[in-house]
C-alpha cells in the first residue's frame, strides 16, 4: 500500500464512523424538507471543502519549517518572522474584508479568497525555485511579502463559510455544523502537513506551493458551480435562524454592527477567548513539529503522521464539541468551550513533565483536539449566533481577527525565545514552550466559565 493511503486509510474510516454516528443521532426537527436538506448538503460540503483546501495553501509553509531550517534554507526565526506578519496581516485584514463580505455575499468572497490564495501560492512556487537553485539571498523577503498578501486573501475564508451557512442554519441545528466545520479543518490540515512534507520529500519543495495553487483553482470552480448565498437564490424560502439578527429590519452600518456587537458583554468575553484559543492553537501546531526535528524526534510516528494525528484530533473534537453542545447543553456554546480549555489546560501542565519523552507528540494531539473544537464552536458557531446571519461577516472577522493576533503574538514571542543552534537540540531547553502557553490556558478557562449561560438575543424589530 502507498505511504500516502496508509496516511489516508484512518481518516476515511473515521469519517464513515462519524457519519453512521451522526446519522444515528437524534435529529433536531425544525421542519425542513427532504429536497431542502439535500440541496443544503450541495451547498455546503463544496464549500466547506474549498475552505479546508484553503489550509493545504495556508499552512503548507509551515509543514515544511522544520526541513528548511535543517537544510539551512530558511532558519527557525526567520519562519516564525515571517510567520507572525502574515498572523497579524490576517487578523487585520477582517475589518475590510468582514464588511466586505456582508455587503457582496459569501460565495463572491469566497471565490476572490480562494482564486488570489491560489495565485500567491504559484508566486512561493516560483521563490522557492530560486532559491533551490541556489540563491537563497531574498527568499525570506519575497515569502514574508508573498505570505502576507496569501494571508490576506485566506482571511475571506472564515467569514465566507460563516456568511453562507448562517441563513442555512438555525440556531438549534448550529452545534453540529460546529463540528463539521472542524472536520472540515481538520481535513485541510492533513492535507497542509502530510502531503506538503510527502512533496517536499518526494517532488521537491516548489511542487508544496504548486499542488495546492492547482488545488484551489478546482475549489474555485466548484463553489462557483454549487454554493449559493441564501435559501431564497436557490429556489427555496428563506426562514428566521433564531440569531442575534433575527427581527433585524434592513441592513445596518459597520458603525451599527459594531455598537451592537460590543454593546453585549459575551463578545467582549469571546474574542478574549479566542486570542486564548490562537495563541494555544499555533504554539501546538506549529511549533511541535520545529521542538521534534531540533531535537532530533523527527522519526517518531507523531511526527512522520503529524497531519493525520491533527485530522482525526480535529474530527474527534468537533464531533464531541458539536454533539454535547446540542444534545446536552442546549446549544449553548460556553460550557463546550469551557471543558475544551480544561482539556487545554491539563495537556500544557502534562508537557511541562514530558518534554524529550515520546509522548509528548501524544499530549499535543490531544490539545489540537481541544482547540481545533473550540475553535469551530466560536469561530464557526458563536460568531453566527451572537452576530446574526445578516451581520455574520463583520462579527466573524473580529472573532477570527483576534484568534490570528493571537497566533501572530505567539509567533514573535516564540521567534524570540526558542533556543537555536546546539542549545536547540536538547529538550529542557524548550521549557519556555509550554511554560508560555500555561498562563493563557488558565486564563482561557476562566473566561470560557464567564460565558456558561450565554445565549444570542434577537434583534428588536425598529432596527
Amino acid at each position: 500500500m502507498p505511504p500516502w493511503l496508509e496516511r489516508l486509510a484512518p481518516i476515511v474510516l473515521l469519517l464513515v464512523a462519524v457519519g453512521v454516528v451522526l446519522w444515528k443521532l437524534p435529529k433536531v426537527d425544525l421542519g425542513h424538507s427532504p429536497a431542502y436538506k439535500k440541496r443544503r448538503i450541495q451547498n455546503w460540503l463544496p464549500l466547506g471543502l474549498t475552505y479546508g483546501f484553503l489550509y493545504f495553501g495556508r499552512y503548507n509553509l509551515s509543514a515544511i519549517a522544520g526541513e528548511l531550517d535543517k537544510a539551512g534554507v530558511l532558519p527557525k526565526a526567520d519562519f516564525n518572522d515571517l510567520d507572525g506578519v502574515g498572523a497579524w496581516v490576517y487578523g487585520i485584514a477582517f475589518l475590510i474584508n468582514g464588511p466586505l463580505t456582508d455587503r457582496f455575499g459569501g460565495r463572491l468572497t469566497m471565490l476572490i479568497g480562494t482564486f488570489g490564495s491560489a495565485l500567491c501560492n504559484v508566486g512561493m512556487a516560483v521563490a522557492m525555485s530560486t532559491a533551490v537553485a541556489g540563491d537563497t539571498s531574498h527568499l525570506k523577503t519575497s515569502l514574508l511579502w508573498l505570505n502576507a498578501a496569501n494571508m490576506y486573501f485566506q482571511s475571506f475564508g472564515a467569514v465566507s463559510i460563516v456568511k453562507v451557512n448562517a441563513p442555512w442554519f438555525h440556531v438549534r441545528e448550529r452545534g453540529v455544523l460546529g463540528g463539521l466545520f472542524g472536520i472540515l479543518i481538520s481535513l485541510g490540515l492533513y492535507f497542509a502537513y502530510d502531503w506538503s512534507l510527502m512533496l517536499a520529500k518526494g517532488p521537491g519543495l516548489t511542487s508544496v506551493f504548486w499542488v495546492p495553487a492547482a488545488v484551489l483553482l478546482a475549489s474555485c470552480a466548484a463553489t462557483a458551480m454549487f454554493v449559493r448565498d441564501t435559501p431564497a437564490t436557490a429556489g427555496f424560502a428563506d426562514f428566521d435562524t433564531g440569531d442575534a439578527s433575527s427581527g433585524q429590519v434592513g441592513t445596518l452600518s459597520l458603525m451599527e454592527v459594531l455598537r451592537k456587537m460590543f454593546s453585549q458583554s459575551v463578545i467582549w468575553f469571546i474574542v478574549a477567548i479566542e486570542f486564548c484559543s490562537g495563541f494555544l492553537r499555533q504554539a501546538v501546531m506549529k511549533q511541535y513539529r520545529l521542538y521534534a526535528k531540533a531535537i532530533g524526534d523527527d522519526t517518531s510516528f507523531v511526527y512522520e503522521n503529524w497531519g493525520m494525528l491533527l485530522c482525526v484530533a480535529g474530527i474527534l473534537g468537533g464531533v464531541f464539541a458539536g454533539f454535547i453542545s446540542d444534545h446536552v447543553f442546549n446549544s449553548r456554546r460556553g460550557p463546550v468551550a469551557s471543558v475544551l480549555f480544561g482539556g487545554l489546560l491539563l495537556g500544557t501542565i502534562a508537557a511541562f513533565f514530558l518534554l524529550g519523552s515520546p509522548l509528548l507528540g501524544w499530549a499535543v494531539v490531544f490539545m489540537s483536539l481541544c482547540v481545533i473544537g473550540v475553535h469551530g464552536m466560536l469561530s464557526g458557531t458563536a460568531s453566527m449566533d451572537f452576530g446574526g446571519s445578516k451581520n455574520a461577516g463583520v462579527v466573524t472577522g473580529i472573532i477570527d481577527g483576534f484568534v490570528y493576533l493571537g497566533t501572530g503574538t505567539q509567533a514573535f514571542l516564540y521567534a524570540a525565545m526558542l533556543p537555536v543552534g546546539d542549545a536547540a537540540k536538547s529538550a529542557e531547553n524548550w521549557t519556555i514552550w509550554p511554560g508560555a502557553m500555561l498562563p493563557v490556558a488558565l486564563v482561557g478557562l476562566l473566561l470560557c466559565a464567564r460565558i456558561w449561560n450565554a445565549r444570542p438575543q434577537r434583534a428588536s424589530a425598529a432596527h
